[in-house]
C-alpha cells in the first residue's frame, strides 16, 4: 500500500490552533474569484461574467461565448483573537484547581487563495470547461509551550479542487451543467503541552508531584501530516425568465475522504520514536445555492443568493488504527474529536452599475450564519455569525480583456464563548474558559480574456 502520512482536513479541524477560517461557516473558504468577491459572492449561481461562474453553476457555461480564460487571486488578512483562561485541575489541586491566562492574539497568518479558469463554447449548445480552486484551507500557528498548545499548536493545509465542467443549453431559457470534483488536499497539524504544566517554576503553587507527573513543556501530544484525494460531483441549472431576469440553482456533492497514513506523539506512541499507521474517514460536506439576477435599468442590476451547506454531517472525528503497531493502551480507534455541528445558511445581496463603457461597481452585503451551538463550540473552530461587507469594481481594459478589483470586510457578529475540556493523560484535567473574536481584510484582483 502506498505510504503516507495523516493530513486530516479532518484532523485539521479536529486539534487546530485556535482559529479556524472565519471567512466562511466550519473550515471553508468562499474565495473562488475577485468578481464575485465585489458583491460579497451575492448571485452567483446565475452570474456569468467569466469563465469563473462554473466554479459555482456549471450551467452558467453556457452564457460564455467563444473560449476564456479567468485567473486571479484573493489575498486573505484575518486578524483573530481568543481570549480566556486554561485551568488545570486533579484531586490533588482541589476544587478550584490552578488557573492560568490563555490569551491568544491574532493567531491567523495572512495567506493567498489562487484560483485558474478555463472555458471553451464548442457550438450553439455545447461548452466545457475547467476549474481550479480552493474550497477548505488554513495556516494558524502559536508557540508550543503556548497555553492553548495543548488544543493545537499547529495547523497548515492546503486544498485544491479540480473540476472539469460541461454543459448543455436546452432551450433559449433553460441551461443545465454537471461537473467532477477532485479535490486534493494536504497539510500539517500538532498539539503540544504548554510550559504551565513544566514544573513549579512557571506555576509556583503546583504541587511538585504533579509537576513531576506531567511531561515537559512543549512535549508532542499529536502530530499528524500527509495527503490524500477525494471526488464528488456537482450540477447546475439556469432559468432566463425574460433577458433581465435570471434564477440559477447549483448543488455539489459531498466529498468523502479515507485519511490513510500514520500517527505520533506522546498520546499515540508513548514517547517512543515510532509511527503508527491508522485512517480517519471525512465527509467535507454538500452545500447548495439559490440565485437570481435582475437586470432593473440599461446600467443597473440587482443580485441575491441563499447558500446550504451540510456541516451536520461533520459530527465527530475518528482515527482508527488496523495494524499490528498500536497506540499506547491497544487502542483499535480514538475519537479525535466531537464537534456536532448544524447545517447552516448564508444570506447575500449585491448590486452592480455600469458607469461607463470602461468601469462597472459593485457592491454588496452578506450574514453567514454559524455551523455550531454555543454549547458546543470548540478553541479548534470558534464558529460565530459573521456579516459581509464588499465593494469591487471591473475595467474593461480592451474588447477582450477585464481586469476586476475588491475588497471585503468580515466581522464576527458578536463574541463566541467557549468552553472546551480534555484529559491530559489521566493526570489532570484541561480546560479554556472564554471567548473568540476578531476580523478578516479580503483583497483581490482577477484577470479575464476572451480569445
Amino acid at each position: 500500500m502506498m505510504k503516507k502520512h495523516i493530513l486530516s482536513l479532518a484532523v485539521v479541524a479536529a486539534i487546530a490552533t485556535p482559529l479556524s477560517q472565519v471567512q466562511a461557516a466550519g473550515f471553508q473558504l468562499a474565495e473562488y474569484s475577485a468578481t464575485g468577491l465585489g458583491r460579497a459572492f451575492a448571485g452567483e449561481a446565475a452570474m456569468a461574467d467569466n469563465a469563473a461562474a462554473q466554479a459555482r453553476n456549471p450551467a452558467m457555461l453556457t452564457y460564455l461565448e467563444g473560449r476564456q480564460l479567468s485567473l486571479g487571486g484573493i489575498y486573505v488578512m484575518p486578524n483573530v483573537d481568543v481570549e480566556g483562561d486554561v485551568t488545570l485541575a486533579s484531586p490533588v489541586l482541589g476544587p478550584q484547581g490552578v488557573t492560568m491566562n490563555a490569551d491568544a492574539l491574532d493567531v491567523a497568518d495572512d495567506a493567498l487563495v489562487p484560483n485558474f479558469y478555463y472555458s471553451n463554447q464548442l457550438n450553439d449548445q455545447w461548452t466545457w470547461g475547467l476549474a481550479v480552486n480552493s474550497n477548505y484551507g488554513l495556516a494558524t500557528e502559536v508557540p508550543s509551550t503556548h497555553p492553548t498548545a495543548i488544543f493545537g499548536k499547529e495547523t497548515s493545509v492546503t486544498t485544491v479542487e479540480f473540476n472539469p465542467n460541461l454543459a448543455y443549453k436546452v432551450s433559449e431559457a433553460v441551461s443545465v451543467g454537471a461537473g467532477l470534483r477532485i479535490v486534493y488536499g494536504e497539510g500539517k497539524i500538532g498539539a503540544s503541552t504548554p510550559a504551565w504544566v513544566d514544573g513549579i517554576k512557571a506555576i509556583p503553587t503546583l504541587p511538585a508531584e504533579i509537576a513531576g507527573a506531567l511531561p515537559p513543556g512543549g512535549t508532542s501530544l499529536k502530530s499528524m501530516e500527509g495527503d490524500d484525494i477525494g471526488y464528488g460531483w456537482q450540477l447546475g441549472a439556469s432559468w432566463q425568465i425574460n433577458p433581465a431576469h435570471r434564477i440559477g440553482l447549483a448543488y455539489h456533492s459531498g466529498v468523502e475522504l479515507e485519511l490513510d497514513g500514520h500517527a505520533s506523539g506522546l498520546i499515540y506512541n508513548g514517547g517512543q520514536d515510532v509511527e503508527i499507521e491508522g485512517y480517519m474517514p471525512l465527509e467535507l460536506p454538500a452545500f447548495a445555492e439559490l440565485a437570481s439576477y435582475h437586470q432593473l435599468t440599461d446600467n443597473w442590476a440587482m443580485h441575491a443568493s441563499i447558500n446550504w451547506t451540510q456541516w451536520s454531517v461533520f459530527d465527530q472525528l475518528v482515527a482508527y488504527f488496523p495494524g499490528e503497531q498500536k497506540p499506547v493502551g491497544g487502542l483499535e480507534s480514538d475519537l479525535v474529536k466531537v464537534e456536532n455541528f448544524k447545517d447552516n445558511w448564508r444570506f447575500a445581496l449585491g448590486t452592480s452599475y455600469q458607469l461607463s463603457d470602461k468601469w462597472l461597481v459593485r457592491g454588496g452585503v452578506a450574514l453567514d450564519k454559524t455551523a455550531v451551538e454555543d454549547e458546543y463550540r470548540t478553541i479548534t473552530i470558534p464558529d460565530s455569525d459573521r456579516l459581509w461587507f464588499s465593494a469591487g469594481a471591473g475595467y474593461q481594459a480592451s474588447k477582450n480583456l477585464t481586469l476586476d478589483f475588491a475588497v471585503t470586510y468580515i466581522k464576527a457578529h458578536g463574541d463566541a464563548p467557549i468552553n472546551e475540556t480534555m484529559n491530559l493523560m489521566n493526570l489532570a484535567q484541561v480546560s479554556f474558559n472564554g471567548e473568540a473574536g476578531g476580523d478578516v481584510w479580503l483583497l483581490g484582483a482577477q484577470l479575464s480574456y476572451k480569445m
